[in-house]
């Protein structure tokens, strides 16, 4: 008895010295020829909208999409399925399977070469990591590194580091670029037929491309489908729906807030490659619409920009650079850019007056005819209006009486306080004048972004602060003290009168209507009408939209009040309508399926519910669970999930699915001419 326990004693110590040993050896190995993962952390950077929607990424290394993969946003059963293909033993080998290795040793032998096969995932992922020609000594590295990345990384890792180099034809690396190049959207959920494609392309990632090569990739998905059927992984049902499943053509990578998302996209760092914005991607899409639209009613040169703020945080929610990348100067971003901003800074003026004691609201001031040196300015409308007050003055946005409320304030000392708060105007031969009052009328360059921190600080008791672009700075922005620009009361007191000025024609009067946001509203008309600006505040947010041309042009009698003031109001009505976040419809198009009459028989099957991509809620899961009825118009629909059939009920007509628990699902209805229309669900619990 003492001799087995002897024995037993023994041969744990052996075996737990001969596992430290290991790991020393694996600590050793890493220490002196530590693993190149640089290459899958060069992964192209993300941006991503405030909900973790896509907006835009920029290519890694040599023009490569390569995005990082994350298990939790790829479709579980693809994962299962690839494991059980090219990997079955996956968990249980650390780094190399014994027994597929001596397969492939002694195949290597016999043909004197190297052949594929007896490559594991993390071998694979050695090779891809630190590519070398196909020799037997290659082989041995890849081994070592094969244990080397298994020990240090874990399985999880590197699974998701192989699905981040996988190469899917052309420039794709990994399978999130895959899926969203070739189908169009995440992989977090994939057709049987999407899964198929996606594990049959790394094989031989150029030769089976779908686009140029569709009778081999076709092939290739079927082999890949025969073998999920003979594993029990698919059924003979959902192959045979897979088959007919047509290839897909590739598709651009989605591009919503190109410039800013551009700008930020760079911003992005190594080991976090996913840069999470403020922007909203629903209201980004529609306003980019809606920019593009007031763009090509204006002319062939003009274009369009749309700043929209949450005051409260600063946070941008959209921000639409041009009015789109095939218009003139398309590529330009127009928020940025140093243009005019007419007479939209009159307010600010006017706040630093009644701050100061020069006047208040209803001051008498006098509009007529001026002489300031050689300076001789008039109103807009070339005419005079005698004795006004200071609120009809700046209502009215009479040129006069700005001029001589700047005079009284000081040019320099109004540029100097707007540059005490991070907005810096630009002056053409700023070297050799001082500030001048024509900077009261727009004679001086200003962003747009800029003019938008300054109303957010007018609807913020005067106090500013810089706009944030990330969701890690929107949430500091409400904790920061900010610069103060103005006192509160000389806020309130413009703001005010903006909201009694009389609106664009065809509006109702924004303090009319119950409910309605009150709108204040200032506009802006630069120098030979290149520049129409309107700025509003309301809502909690602030709104600026541009209109003119992106080259500085002159345009013909387009105005800020004419041109982009009826921008402004559109843009916030969609933000009172709460359909902000909705993607955007082309109006001027008929519905898909209101495009050509058709019979009842001759249209596909039509979702009712659940529509693709809702969120659904249940109380019980499983057999006894209460379930949900699926309901799809068509001739003879049948639903499935995930490829397998859920019964259908003839005595009640109907078919009702109990969902296995939480997760995704994918659902299909087929009707009688194998049709089929496709809904990617979530369930919660």
């Amino acid at each position: 008895m003492r001799v087995k326990r002897w024995n037993w004693l023994a041969a744990s110590t052996v075996g737990l010295c001969g596992l430290m040993a290991a790991e020393v050896v694996v600590a050793g190995l890493a220490l002196a020829f530590p693993p190149p993962l640089e290459r899958v952390q060069r992964a192209s950077p993300v941006v991503l909208d405030r909900h973790g929607a896509w907006l835009r990424a920029l290519p890694a290394d040599q023009g490569r999409w390569r995005l990082r993969a994350d298990l939790e946003r790829i479709d579980p059963l693809f994962v299962r399925r690839l494991v059980a293909l090219e990997d079955a033993r996956f968990y249980l080998h650390p780094g190399v399977d014994p027994l597929a290795a001596l397969r492939a040793a002694a195949g290597d032998l016999r043909s004197g070469r190297i052949r594929s096969g007896g490559s594991t995932l993390t071998m694979q992922l050695a090779r891809r990591l630190d590519p070398r020609p196909r020799t037997f000594t290659a082989k041995l590295i890849e081994t070592v590194r094969a244990f080397q990345l298994d020990a240090m990384l874990g399985k999880r890792r590197v699974l998701a580091d192989y699905l981040t180099l996988t190469p899917y034809g052309g420039n794709l690396e990994g399978v999130r670029a895959a899926s969203l190049a070739w189908f169009g959207h995440e992989p977090s959920s994939l057709s049987d037929a999407e899964q198929a494609l996606l594990i049959a392309l790394p094989q031989a990632p150029e030769g089976r491309r779908p686009d140029r090569h569709p009778v081999a990739a076709r092939k290739a998905r079927s082999r890949i489908l025969a073998r999920l059927q003979k594993a029990h992984l698919i059924s003979p049902e959902a192959r045979a729906v897979a088959e007919a499943d047509p290839l897909p053509h590739r598709q651009p990578l989605p591009a919503l807030a190109w410039q800013v998302a551009g700008q930020l996209a760079r911003r992005a760092q190594p080991d976090q490659p996913n840069v999470v914005t403020t922007l909203d991607a629903g209201l980004q899409a529609r306003l980019e619409a809606m920019a593009r639209r007031t763009a090509e009613a204006q002319g062939v040169s003009s274009s369009a920009a749309i700043l929209v703020v949450d005051v409260k945080t600063r946070a941008v929610r959209a921000a639409v650079g041009s009015a789109g990348l095939d218009r003139p100067g398309g590529w330009i971003d127009i928020t940025r850019a140093l243009r005019s901003p007419g007479s939209a800074l009159k307010p600010f003026i006017y706040a630093m007056a009644f701050e100061s004691g020069l006047a208040a609201p209803d001051t008498k001031l006098n509009d007529a005819p001026t002489v300031y040196g050689a300076y001789r300015p008039r109103d807009f409308d070339r005419s005079f209006h005698g004795q006004v007050t200071a609120r009809q003055a700046l209502q009215d946005s009479l040129n006069v009486p700005a001029i001589h409320m700047l005079a009284a304030v000081g040019p320099s000392a109004f540029e100097q306080r707007l540059r005490a708060v991070g907005v810096n105007m630009v002056r053409p031969k700023a070297a050799l004048a001082a500030p001048s009052l024509a900077l009261a009328l727009g004679g001086e360059g200003v962003k747009l972004r800029d003019v938008a921190l300054l109303y957010a600080a007018l609807d913020d008791g005067g106090i500013a602060k810089p706009l944030a672009w990330t969701e890690a700075e929107a949430d500091a922005r409400p904790r920061e003290p900010g610069a103060r620009l103005v006192r509160a009361d000389a806020a309130a007191q413009v703001l005010d009168i903006l909201r009694q000025t009389v609106p664009p024609i065809g509006r109702a009067s924004p303090l009319i209507g119950e409910g309605r946001v009150k709108v204040a509203f200032k506009t802006g008309t630069s120098y030979g009408f290149r520049d129409a600006v309107a700025a509003g505040v309301g809502g909690g947010y602030v709104v600026i939209a541009w209109t003119g041309r992106p080259d500085g042009g002159a345009r013909s009698g387009l105005t800020g009040r004419e041109a982009s003031l009826p921008l402004l109001f559109e843009v916030f009505d969609l933000l009172q309508s709460g359909a902000a976040s909705a993607p955007p419809e082309d109006l001027h198009t008929a519905p898909p399926a209101l495009q050509q009459m058709a019979g009842e028989d001759d249209l596909p099957p039509r979702l009712v519910f659940p529509p693709n991509g809702a969120r659904l809620q249940l109380d019980g899961f499983g057999p006894k669970g209460p379930g949900m009825v699926l309901i799809a118009r068509g001739r003879e629909v049948r639903w499935y999930v995930d490829g397998a059939p859920i019964p259908y009920d003839a005595v009640t007509g109907q078919t009702l699915w109990r969902p296995r628990g939480p997760g995704f699902y994918r659902l299909e209805a087929v009707d009688a001419e194998q049709r089929r229309v496709v809904a990617r669900v979530q369930v919660e619990r």
